[in-house]
């Protein structure tokens, strides 16, 4: 029997059933066959490549395998896109077996910076685990007893990257008319900008965390200026872009609120997929870049103040619930939100107006384009007064102060 009869014969017996039954069937044939693990390792490539196709990025896809397996699976992805990307030309080959009987996909559009910074970080994921890591070809798996084991996990994860829905695709659908400028290695700012982030997640200090908190955004802010106006002297080289980032349970749709409110204060816009886990953040490379480094950094200040809250709690005798968190983190978004909306209408000179105006008229066409339907949700779960006092007051220290005109 071939080694590819091998794996279509599992794949024809556990792909295409969601049972126990059909998924110990397909990993009982694969797991006699020791001579199909490269096909069964190439096929894995294949799903990937698909999932670039369907609009998926690297990061996308090991953030959702980790959301819906476990880590094992994410360690298996990993080393199937490293393997893949390491391929000069891996949209060249053939794709004679269309899943599911569907036709091959478009191919994707070109890869950006960020594709590339997104697999160098997967490549040391797959490296962390040693040369033992759990891989599709099975040559080295000491995580695994057993062969039958092994390819449980590999079809459990082909089952999961059969299924992925089709997303929009990021890049631009047509290049710009003039060349694009390259991308920069990383400013000094925002080397200084990540630095004083980091201190106000460390410090213990309320007062300390929102002077470098409101420091840092003064610093995004001057440096989206300085992005602008080098835009503005060549206006065909840059265009807005877009990036998906994770916004992870629990409490996933006050973070979500979060994140759009220091999108829309950095001059761009969220849309967020609760279905899938992530919001897409549109907009031009260096405020991509802010909304990136403040959201994480006031996520975990929150989580901080928050810890600090409940414990104060019960310290007084209360027990707190899960609805004094949700509560929590809910005002926290909104007064983060009310704040940066009031503190952006005095960053920038008026003079600097229109070369903003015609960056936010770019960004909303691109926001369009991607979405061209989207829905508004009303946020549940928030009863618990005392929470969301405390998550109003987290925000306020946390949160920037006015600040006199950029020039």
């Amino acid at each position: 029997m071939s080694t590819t009869s091998t794996v279509e014969r599992a794949f024809r017996a556990a792909l295409y059933a969601d049972t126990d039954t059909a998924l110990d069937t397909g990993a009982s044939l694969l797991a006699a066959d020791p001579g199909a693990d490269a096909e069964l390792g190439r096929r894995g490539e294949e799903f990937v490549a698909t999932a670039w196709r369907r609009g998926w990025q690297p990061a996308d896809l090991v953030r959702f395998v980790r959301r819906e397996l476990d880590e094992v699976h994410v360690r298996l992805v990993a080393a199937l896109i490293t393997t893949e990307s390491s391929h000069d030309h891996p949209h060249a080959r053939a794709h004679t077996r269309p899943h599911h009987g569907r036709p091959t996909d478009p191919p994707n559009h070109p890869r950006g910076p960020r594709w590339a910074a997104q697999l160098a970080h997967i490549a040391r994921l797959a490296q962390s685990e040693e040369s033992g890591s759990a891989t599709a070809q099975g040559t080295r798996r000491p995580q695994h007893p057993d062969r039958f084991t092994h390819a449980t996990t590999v079809l459990e994860l082909y089952r999961l990257l059969l299924s992925l829905p089709a997303l929009e695709p990021l890049e631009p659908l047509e290049p710009s008319a003039g060349p694009r400028r390259e991308r920069r290695p990383e400013s000094r700012m925002l080397s200084r900008i990540r630095a004083l982030l980091a201190k106000a997640e460390a410090t213990g200090y309320p007062e300390e965390a929102e002077a470098l908190s409101a420091k840092a955004q003064e610093l995004m802010a001057r440096h989206s200026v300085d992005e602008a106006l080098l835009a503005a002297q060549a206006p065909a080289g840059d265009a807005p872009s877009a990036c998906r980032v994770g916004v992870e349970a629990p409490y996933e749709q006050a973070k979500a609120i979060l994140l759009d409110a220091v999108a829309t204060a950095n001059h761009c816009r969220a849309v967020w997929n609760e279905a899938l886990g992530f919001s897409t953040v549109v907009g031009f490379e260096a405020d991509l870049e802010a909304v990136e480094l403040l959201y994480t950094s006031l996520l975990v200040q929150a989580q901080t103040a928050m810890t600090k809250a409940e414990a104060a709690q019960r310290a007084g005798g209360r027990k707190r619930t899960k609805s004094f968190r949700q509560s929590f983190l809910a005002a926290y978004a909104h007064r983060v939100g009310t704040r940066l909306a009031a503190a952006a209408e005095t960053q920038v000179a008026q003079d600097l107006l229109p070369v903003l105006a015609t960056r936010d008229i770019a960004v909303n066409d691109r926001l369009d384009h991607l979405f061209p339907q989207t829905t508004t949700t009303r946020l549940r779960g928030v009863s618990d007064e005392a929470g969301w006092t405390e998550g109003a007051e987290a925000a306020d220290r946390a949160q920037v102060r006015s600040r006199r005109p950029l020039h």
